[in-house]
């Protein structure tokens, strides 16, 4: 008895904790301004200054002009989620087999915790590229650090939100990566820890203007849409139908010339014995 009695009281005083951490909507106050707001086609600040893994200072445009990027806001020190995000890309672009990192696009992370490191940026890159295993992975993945400025004005242009809670020494903050253009546009995001290889693959290929990518990625991309509600690719009923449409008329008009060709070469060929052109015997 004594135990429960300890056990409800506990639970009082810790619903009561969450309940005037809380807006007046019922969402915890530091998560008020969290989240991600889409802001596709919007330009990111090719100028921005970070820190790269060596310690060298870059600016965001070196990542920029030839490839796609896939761009993830995280930090290093972050205790679950943002290892997710990044387990996820690597498993998703692993299995994107046609394309490489470092090749075909790079893989930018930044970290919106101005406590971070170098050193620490060093030992994630190192960590990836090994997973990665991909010759051109060193050249392809890059880890970032920053001032809290750059970081937030990098944030702010892709609509990614995040907030640092005092009481816990952490940033909350939404599951999410984001394509950009080889110009620094954004093209897609994608929520989640889990980002399949299918619209991983058509998501770059787009990006870059079909400039990567084999045929097979081109006719995909006219039968599925990127749906930026679900944050993925889905089928294109319109085109499918399109397509389905044309190949029956091809299909249809082959089968004629087969046909008429065989017709014209029937009526040409002359009588055999006994038919109506056979004279012997008149």
């Amino acid at each position: 008895m004594q135990r429960s009695k300890l056990a409800l009281t506990f639970c009082a005083l810790v619903s009561a904790t969450i309940v005037s951490a809380q807006s007046p909507y019922g969402r915890p106050a530091v998560l008020q301004n969290v989240g991600i707001d889409q802001k596709l086609n919007a330009q990111v600040p090719m100028d921005l200054k970070f820190t790269d893994e060596t310690g060298q200072t870059v600016q965001l445009a070196q990542y920029f002009g030839q490839k796609p990027v896939v761009l993830a806001l995280v930090y290093y020190s972050c205790p679950m989620l943002c290892d997710m995000i990044l387990d996820g890309t690597l498993a998703g672009l692993k299995q994107v087999t046609e394309l490489s990192a470092g090749k075909d696009f790079d893989v930018v992370a930044v970290s919106f915790d101005p406590r971070d490191t170098p050193q620490v940026a060093a030992d994630k890159k190192k960590t990836y590229v090994e997973r990665y295993r991909r010759p051109t992975g060193n050249q392809g993945w890059h880890f970032l650090t920053g001032t809290e400025q750059a970081t937030k004005a990098l944030a702010d242009s892709v609509g990614f939100h995040y907030a640092f809670d005092k009481t816990t020494g952490q940033y909350a903050h939404a599951s999410a990566i984001m394509i950009l253009t080889p110009g620094g546009k954004v093209s897609q995001y994608y929520y989640g820890i889990k980002f399949p290889e299918r619209d991983l693959r058509l998501a770059l290929v787009q990006a870059s203007a079909n400039k990567i990518g084999s045929l097979t990625d081109q006719l995909l991309l006219f039968c599925y849409h990127y749906d930026p509600s679900q944050g993925k690719y889905t089928l294109l009923v319109t085109n499918v139908l399109r397509a389905a449409g044309l190949s029956t008329v091809l299909a249809l008009g082959l089968f004629l010339t087969v046909m008429f060709r065989r017709d014209r070469s029937a009526s040409g060929k002359p009588s055999g014995p006994g038919g109506p052109n056979d004279q012997r015997g008149a």
